[in-house]
């Protein structure tokens, strides 16, 4: 298949010169470290000063959906250089001074069509129409350039589109193969495609008449009401009522009528007709798409020429969007002032100025005092900044002479300075943009290759920034990266620490702005750096002015004068107490220059003493650490001690036993040996007599060395166990200790008063345990010896006592404040997340004390549901008579 022959050559593609990038290499080195911050910091720029609310004003203008889309983004193209951003001002100019808008109806957004291409997807007939109709759009733009009547007055429009390619031959080829009104490919777009359709064509007029013939014979017959032709599964048939089908006894049925009373059937002699239709149908739709396929390789081959077209079409829409956007806002353009006052004539009223801009407007704030214009230049357009009923914007004048590099604006808060700043930085960007500026006259001002701007408070939680950490970092990158052609607009410079580290910092940071940019405002309300323009020709000083009848700022800059805040003036207008007024004004007095000597040697003297006496609490306050850290360490050393000690005491008192079971033997053994020597000698009638004498020596033996009946107090012997009045008694609980009967208990009372230290409880029958007498009322080393012994046996007999050993491995369970919470006085949504914390605080095999109170019992519910349901408690006691109010958690 091929093309008509006069569409088959393709040209090839014209060598388009366009600018490279220069490489950046990969490894980290200071200049792309200085390239990286120069672009954040130039993206920081454009959102403080809200340069993409000033592109989507002028979005409102664009005639087509790319160069709307660019606006919105804020894809706005920037100057380079001087030279390419007075390029952009002059094709502004011949837009603003062309005789009719320009049509760019026809233009549609066909990169992605250009880019499916490329990828080898097939095109669609619709795309192709798409293009075709695009690219003539395009011609027909640089044809009304070209028309017009001083068309050398518009020479930079047209340098825009003269080196493009509007791919005609394409846009001719795809209309003599296309149909767009019908979104059709025609007969002629390739000589097999009219073949193939000129055969269909007479193969479709004999399979119709041979239809024709059939349904009327079959309606003749009674077959059908009417004759019917129709298509089932893409073959031509005829309908036959489902009584009558014998009348085509050798036709194939296709399909059946839902009701079932038609048949759709194909006459026998339509077959072949029928299959020569489907083989052209493929025949044509391959066709079709041989041809969809070679627009596509050729679109594809044409990437570079549609896409650069695509592109200057979008710089020629901006352009006339800039002029119409000039018109809406009776915008003048801006003049590139060189650096040196040379070159312009000495009758200017403005000779001198680096910088001379009358009556400028905020772009932002100009809707609510723009001149009204047709409809049709009109657009609708959301401002980002809304003003109040009768506010009208006031312009400001901007003169900075020849030869100033720093300005120092002062003045009282929102008196302007910030507005004013930004409006100057916005003028630079417009100009840089070739955008008309909203004054008066012919502003002048010089191109910057970078505007820097920190404004606003940089305080961020993410990076651990204070106010002052977060200005003064950003205030570094700028001096790190400005150049000689740069702007730099700082806004309340040094503030956020200390006044007098700030005005030293501050000053020593504009000394380094005055050799290393062009130009450099910043606004403060530091006076003293008012000063330098005294010491130095470089430096201007600017203040906004305050009218001190009505008290309020009139937004206008006085250039050479030093603004004053007007604090105790406003103060006293909104009505504080004089007395204030005046205590704050002696303050002022006092902090003049002339007497700040004598305040600075008052204040040292006071900061001395107040050095002094806090190094004295500091030493009285080391003293006490000393000691309680001795004292610390004591404690320390005996509690690691304990074990030594216990283990000397066991081995001491095994010795002991042993020693006593060693002499017990010994004497065993003598009785035994003195029993069988008289044994020997005796006579019979004294073997009874020796025997009960050996039996009585061996009885005084295992007397002597016998444990004491008495110490054994069994649970039975407890449990019947009546305490007196007086009595001695070991209470469960106490570790053993000694508690005091202080009140004999009643016949149904179940429970016994105890005395134990200065502490009385009321504790259970069942919990007091009766002392022995020896043990009461004291004894021998080896009575108490056998005490710990006796002890020794309850513990292996008895199970609470070996629980309380389980125990041990808690840690002693004494009560301090880093192992208790106290829950009271709280709600429960408050107690139970303290509860939770402290438990999660607290360390393996260690208790807690959770304090919950008596109350109405909803805390302690609520500890006690948490304490029995937590992953990490082993178990919990609840309060006692000892501990009322308090549960014991024992932690895993």
């Amino acid at each position: 298949m091929e093309l008509c022959h006069s569409f088959i050559s393709i040209r090839a593609p014209p060598i388009i010169h366009r600018t490279c990038k220069p490489y950046i290499s990969l490894c980290i080195s200071p200049r792309s470290h200085r390239i990286s911050v120069s672009e954040t910091l130039h993206n920081e720029t454009l959102k403080t000063l809200e340069w993409d609310s000033i592109c989507r004003q002028l979005s409102a203008f664009t005639s087509t959906s790319m160069a709307s889309a660019a606006a919105r983004n804020g894809n706005v193209r920037l100057g380079q250089s001087r030279d390419e951003s007075q390029k952009l001002l002059d094709q502004t100019t011949a837009a603003v001074f062309f005789c009719r808008p320009l049509d760019f109806s026809g233009i549609d957004d066909v990169s992605g069509i250009v880019d499916s291409a490329v990828r080898g997807e097939l095109v669609t007939v619709g795309e192709l129409c798409a293009l075709k109709r695009t690219l003539k759009s395009s011609r027909e733009v640089f044809e009304q350039l070209e028309d017009g009547e001083r068309s050398e007055r518009y020479s930079p429009l047209l340098e825009m589109l003269h080196s493009c390619d509007f791919q005609i031959e394409l846009e001719h080829k795809i209309g003599f193969c296309i149909d767009c009104n019908l979104s059709i490919i025609l007969d002629r777009a390739s000589e097999d495609l009219e073949i193939i359709r000129s055969e269909r064509k007479r193969n479709m007029e004999n399979l119709d008449l041979l239809l024709k013939k059939v349904s009327t014979e079959i309606f003749q017959a009674g077959g059908i009401d009417r004759p019917l032709i129709t298509k089932r599964r893409s073959r031509m048939c005829v309908g036959v009522r489902a009584s009558h089908r014998h009348l085509l006894s050798d036709g194939v049925i296709l399909n059946v009528s839902s009701s079932g009373a038609t048949f759709f059937m194909e006459p026998k002699e339509a077959i072949e007709l029928n299959n020569m239709e489907v083989r052209l149908s493929n025949s044509e739709k391959a066709e079709e798409n041989a041809i969809l396929s070679l627009f596509t390789s050729e679109i594809a081959r044409s990437e570079m020429e549609i896409k650069y077209l695509l592109g200057r079409i979008v710089e020629v829409d901006l352009a006339f969007a800039r002029a119409a956007y000039a018109q809406w806002m009776n915008g003048v353009c801006p003049i590139f002032s060189s650096g040196s006052p040379e070159g312009f004539k000495s009758n200017e009223s403005d000779f001198g100025l680096l910088v001379h801009i009358e009556g400028i407007h905020h772009p932002l704030l100009l809707e609510s005092s723009i001149r009204s214009f047709p409809d049709a230049l009109t657009p609708k357009i959301e401002s980002s900044i809304k003003l109040g009923k009768g506010n009208a914007v006031v312009p400001i004048d901007i003169k900075i002479g020849f030869g100033i590099r720093v300005v120092v604006i002062s003045g009282p808060n929102t008196g302007g300075k910030t507005a004013s700043m930004k409006t100057l930085g916005l003028a630079s960007l417009m100009s840089k943009a070739g955008m008309y500026l909203p004054a008066k006259k012919h502003p002048r001002l010089p191109w910057f290759d970078m505007v820097l701007a920190e404004i606003g408070d940089h305080q961020s939680w993410e990076q651990n920034l204070s106010t002052f950490s977060g200005h003064i970092s950003r205030v570094c990158k700028i001096l790190e990266v400005a150049s000689k052609e740069s702007l730099v607009l700082i806004d309340e410079i040094g503030c956020g620490t200390d006044p007098s580290e700030g005005v030293a910092l501050s000053a020593s940071i504009l000394e380094y702005l005055k050799d290393s940019v062009n130009l450099a405002v910043i606004t403060t309300h530091y006076v003293d750096l008012s000063c330098l323009k005294e010491k130095d020709a470089q430096f201007e000083n600017a203040a906004m002015e305050f009218s001190l009848e009505n008290l309020q700022p009139t937004y206008r800059i006085l250039w050479g004068r030093t603004g004053d805040s007007n604090a105790l003036k406003i103060a006293k207008s909104i009505g504080f107490d004089e007395k204030i007024i005046e205590r704050a004004q002696e303050w002022v007095e006092r902090l003049m220059p002339d007497k700040q000597q004598q305040w600075k040697g008052l204040l040292y003297q006071s900061l001395m003493e107040e050095r002094n006496r806090l190094e004295a609490q500091a030493q009285g306050a080391s003293s006490l650490h000393s000691e309680i850290m001795d004292l610390y360490h004591e404690i320390q050393e005996e509690a690691q001690d304990l074990d030594g000690r216990e283990i000397l005491l066991k081995a001491k008192e095994t010795q002991q036993v042993q020693k006593e079971l060693k002499a017990a033997k010994s004497q065993l053994q003598t009785v035994l040996l003195k029993f069988e020597n008289q044994l020997r000698t005796a006579n019979a009638d004294n073997f009874h007599s020796l025997i009960k004498k050996s039996e009585s020596a061996i009885s005084s033996i295992i007397e002597a060395h016998r444990l004491g009946d008495d110490l054994y107090v069994t649970e039975k012997d407890s449990s019947s166990y009546t305490p007196q009045l007086g009595d001695q008694v070991n209470v469960k609980g106490l570790g053993g200790k000694l508690a005091t009967v202080v009140e004999e208990p009643g016949d149904d009372d179940e429970t016994v008063l105890v005395q134990y230290g200065n502490v009385m409880v009321r504790v259970k029958k069942g919990n007091i345990i009766a002392v022995p007498d020896t043990e009461r009322n004291g004894g021998t080393s080896s009575d108490r010896r056998s005490r710990g012994q006796g002890r020794q046996s309850r513990n292996l007999n008895d199970p609470l006592d070996t629980d309380k050993n389980e125990e041990v491995s808690f840690g002693p369970l004494v009560q301090t404040s880093k192992n208790t919470v106290d829950l009271r006085g709280m709600r429960v949504e408050e107690a139970s997340h303290h509860l939770n914390m402290a438990i999660s605080a607290r360390e393996s095999n260690s208790v807690l004390f959770v304090i919950h109170g008596m109350g109405t019992g909803v805390i302690k519910e609520c500890a006690i549901e948490i304490l029995r349901n937590h992953p990490h408690i082993s178990k919990f006691e609840q309060e006692s008579p000892m501990n009322y109010g308090c549960t014991v958690a024992y932690i895993k």
